[in-house]
């Protein structure tokens, strides 16, 4: 019995490190259970939902906000720097206690005002903007509810498989310790560094200056605050976030050249 649970446990996990089912947009292979059409729904019921509560509670900026206008101008052009033709939306909620931004998917994309102060310019609002756009035209939401099913799964399977072992309780403790540090965080960390490396190429692309990326990340460091280990973490650590970044930065200047560098305006 125990070694059948074994033998399940191997195969997803090699299943899920495998990434063997289809290939996404930077040519890696990713896991993925969940169609587009069923993932752009769900992004839009949630994006809906989102808006919602933010309109009721007087929090979502009108497009006549310079604040939404900015969002909406460097969202666009970075959408458009892409390739991939989503249908986008931008939104901004004024929720200046909010350091965050956030993609659904299909091309759904939320911004809080929060956010903007660290920022303190469009390129680094760029960068942002790229790192969600490109959280959508990578599929990570796909990839990552398809980790979820497949580990429901598992557990499940686990769940019948030790019904009459003594041990039971402690090997299904052992199979939720295992998924979550040995799968689902490092799973997450490696979405965001891949959504910041391709995000500041979409940026670059777009005539931003890459170069400010890694000091927004920088700044995010700064701000401090009760942070967790990075092997506990879903994100990686600002400041590994801004040295990688930083070493990117060479390599898409040429894309920033060619795309005519916009003049680094400050945030509204």
């Amino acid at each position: 019995m125990i070694k059948g649970f074994l033998t399940i446990i191997f195969f997803v996990i090699s299943l899920l490190n495998a990434e063997s089912c289809v290939t996404n947009s930077e040519g890696r292979k990713s896991f993925n259970m969940v169609s587009d059409q069923e993932m752009n729904a769900l992004g839009v019921d949630a994006y809906k939902e989102i808006l919602s509560d933010a309109k009721a509670k007087k929090k979502l900026l009108p497009p006549s906000s310079p604040k939404y206008k900015v969002v909406e101008d460097i969202g666009r052009e970075i959408a458009k720097s892409s390739g991939v033709d989503f249908n986008w939306e931008f939104n901004v909620i004024d929720e200046p206690k909010t350091v965050n931004a956030a993609c659904l998917p299909g091309g759904k994309i939320v911004v809080y005002t929060g956010i903007m102060p660290v920022a303190k310019t469009e390129a680094a609002l760029a960068a942002v903007m790229g790192h969600e756009v490109a959280h959508a035209t990578l599929r990570h939401g796909a990839e990552r509810m398809s980790s979820q099913l497949a580990l429901a799964g598992l557990a499940t399977a686990a769940d019948i498989s030790l019904q009459d072992s003594e041990n039971r309780q402690l090997w299904m403790g052992a199979l939720a310790i295992g998924a979550g540090f040995g799968i689902l965080l490092p799973y997450s960390r490696s979405h965001e560094s891949e959504a910041d490396k391709v995000g500041l190429r979409y940026a670059a692309k777009a005539g931003y200056d890459p170069s400010a990326a890694p000091v927004f990340w920088e700044r995010m460091g700064a701000k401090g605050g009760a942070t967790p280990p990075e092997f506990l973490s879903t994100h990686p650590d600002p400041v590994n976030r801004s040295k990688a970044l930083e070493k990117q930065v060479a390599e898409v200047w040429s894309l920033y050249e060619a795309a005519g560098k916009r003049p680094d305006q400050p945030l509204p």
